[in-house]
């Protein structure tokens, strides 16, 4: 498969790429160097709890019931 870029560097992805990639318009198009070229994949919106990923990654290796004993002042 080949496409063409145009005068402003657009270029069109043929039917069976966005049709592997599921994309469809608006979608976002994420760009990586790879060896020898580039890797192309759809851009995964963030869902709403994804800010929040690794917020308690201080607690990581503590046991549930310490930290809950913990958060009622019940410390061992």
């Amino acid at each position: 498969m080949h496409t063409t870029m145009t005068i402003k560097g657009q270029i069109t992805l043929p039917k069976p790429i966005r049709d592997s990639l599921g994309l469809q318009p608006g979608d976002r198009i994420e760009f990586t160097a790879a060896e020898g070229g580039f890797l192309l994949r759809r851009q995964i919106n963030r869902g709403a709890l994804d800010k929040w990923r690794g917020f308690l990654r201080h607690l990581k290796g503590k046991r549930s019931d310490d930290i809950v004993n913990s958060m009622r002042g019940e410390d061992r």
